[in-house]
């Protein structure tokens, strides 16, 4: 098949290009690179900053139009897949659904659904915008309230989930969010990850043990870093011959995994169900999730087994908790860590993702 992939998420579309053309597929990633993340891609379309960059950006993505026909499967990794205005970006879905075979959306990242059923309905007991009944009310929380509901971005997410043929889910909690809309053409496929070529011998970790911790920006409140970077610190001053903590803040992709390794545990998303790439890609390597690993995770996974995840609740308390209970006790990550790579290679390995997003684009 030609594949045309556009939009990217945290390296889920230049992965699983890496898996599809593994199976022997044509694959085209057309992205931004995720921003500053610069994940790989084979047409750059980052938009220049200044006042003409959306025009700019706008005059490169109609020359390419030509070249975005005749492809058998077109797959968003988002309703925003371009740097653009919603406005500027629906004649050229139009466009790609006219010219192409199957239009395939990917519920990753933010959107109207994941918003709006969060804010309003709240299938989850927590989330980015929810805490049980009760709303959260943070600038970033609200900014994304705006910026979706009742917008011209949402409209344009209502109109591509009805007519595309696919829509494919990444986590748990995107997945609860659009299936009760579109129960027929709504799918979970796990997030692709490359396995790592060697993985070096679990072993029992020396002191101090190693807590990595990534920072996006402008996102630490909205993703709970705040309240975990908090806590690591308070824990780091109450043990600070038993830990070490290591942060990484609004680094490209490749320099974020240099630090990342050697870590024993990585703190990541504190209202998350389930861990996301980048913990994925962690877990590989052998290192510990502190974050997202709700029953709800593990069900949907069918995974009755493995349970690495060290899960935490949205609150201080509960990650100080964990992470203290984890230094002052560290004859259990050699098993934890072995839990985590088996776990990753058991339902995240780029090439059974790939084949499994095979057979939805073959349906």
């Amino acid at each position: 098949m030609r594949i045309l992939l556009l939009g990217e998420y945290s390296n889920v579309h230049a992965t699983l290009a890496e898996g599809l053309r593994t199976l022997g597929h044509e694959v085209t990633v057309a992205s931004n690179g995720d921003f500053w993340k610069n994940y790989p891609r084979d047409i750059d379309l980052s938009r220049q900053q200044g006042k003409f960059g959306g025009l700019k950006l706008l005059a490169k993505i109609y020359a390419q139009l030509p070249q975005w026909r005749g492809y058998d499967v077109v797959q968003l990794i988002n309703p925003m897949f371009l740097e653009l205005k919603a406005e500027r970006i629906r004649p050229i879905y139009k466009y790609l659904r006219k010219h192409n075979k199957k239009m395939v959306l990917c519920a990753m990242g933010m959107d109207w659904y994941w918003v709006n059923e969060c804010t309003y309905r709240k299938p989850l007991r927590y989330s980015d915008f929810n805490i049980g009944d009760k709303l959260r009310t943070d600038e970033p929380a609200l900014r994304e309230q705006r910026d979706w509901l009742g917008t011209a971005k949402g409209e344009l997410n209502e109109y591509i989930a009805s007519d595309c043929d696919q829509i494919i889910a990444g986590l748990y909690e995107n997945y609860v969010c659009y299936k009760p809309y579109f129960k027929e053409k709504t799918h979970f496929i796990p997030l692709p990850i490359k396995m790592p070529k060697a993985t070096s011998s679990i072993t029992q970790p020396s002191s101090p043990i190693t807590i990595f911790i990534g920072i996006s920006k402008g996102r630490s409140a909205y993703k709970g870093t705040d309240i975990m970077l908090r806590a690591a610190e308070d824990v780091l001053r109450a043990h600070p011959d038993k830990m070490q903590l290591v942060k990484a803040e609004g680094i490209p992709f490749n320099e974020y995994q240099k630090l990342m390794d050697g870590s024993d545990a990585i703190l990541d998303q504190l209202y998350s169900y389930t861990p996301s790439m980048n913990p994925l890609l962690a877990m590989s390597k052998g290192i510990i999730c502190i974050g997202g690993g709700e029953p709800e995770n593990y069900e949907i996974l069918n995974e009755k087994e493995l349970r690495p995840i060290i899960n935490v609740q949205p609150t201080y308390e509960s990650v100080y908790k964990e992470l203290e209970q984890l230094i002052l006790h560290p004859e259990r990550i050699p098993e934890s860590k072995q839990q985590s790579i088996e776990y990753v290679h058991r339902h995240h390995n780029y090439i059974k993702v790939a084949k499994q997003y095979e057979q939805i684009y073959s349906e």
